[in-house]
């Protein structure tokens, strides 16, 4: 191997075993809230409308289609498409479920307030304790400090790592509680093999 080589392959495991560190620290850290995130979906009525900004936003799109493949009906929302009209898919019935790390990412103020002017349960996912995210969420998840992969610290990576992990843990135990079986999960994946 050549010496860039090498480092290429250092940096693929540094960055690794940090993100591994993070969920470690993420089981860790989970405490009543992640059991009251998962019996406010299951008293839902409607849908888990998953929303998030940016990098965010794309880890929202996986869990709400994990969710809506695993027997729990989900939907993104797109936090600036719902300021310009899509908050009519937010109705009562539904809970959202609400990433920011910051907590306090403007375009989401408009979702947030549309859940508490229709008393739409909120689940916030955050990664700054007192943030405008989590104080406004009836169910906060503070996600534990764990640095980013990258060595400058600005790159969203062990952040939505977690944040992703999250997302799939909260459907396997929302899978679990349904007795949620491979025949159910062939309904929702025709094209699969």
């Amino acid at each position: 191997m050549t010496s860039s080589t090498t480092d290429f392959l250092a940096t693929g495991r540094r960055v690794i075993a940090r993100e591994a560190d993070a969920l470690t620290l993420l089981g860790d850290s989970l405490g009543d809230s992640f059991g009251k995130a998962v019996e406010l979906i299951l008293a839902s009525k409607g849908r888990v409308i998953v929303s998030g900004m940016g990098k965010s936003g794309h880890i929202a799109r996986k869990i709400a289609a994990t969710f809506a493949s695993t027997g729990t009906p989900a939907h993104f929302v797109h936090p600036a498409e719902a300021s310009h009209g899509d908050l009519g898919m937010v109705t009562t019935g539904d809970v959202a479920l609400v990433l920011s790390n910051s907590g306090e990412t403007s375009e989401l103020a408009d979702i947030i307030a549309h859940t508490r002017r229709f008393s739409i349960p909120l689940i916030g996912v955050a990664g700054r304790e007192g943030s405008t995210l989590l104080r406004q969420s009836d169910v906060a998840i503070l996600l534990p400090p764990a640095p980013e992969a990258c060595e400058t610290g600005i790159v969203p990576t062990t952040s939505t790592t977690m944040t992703l992990a999250l997302g799939d843990a909260l459907a396997v135990a929302l899978m679990e509680h349904r007795a949620f079986t491979p025949e159910h999960f062939r309904m929702f994946h025709p094209g699969g093999k």
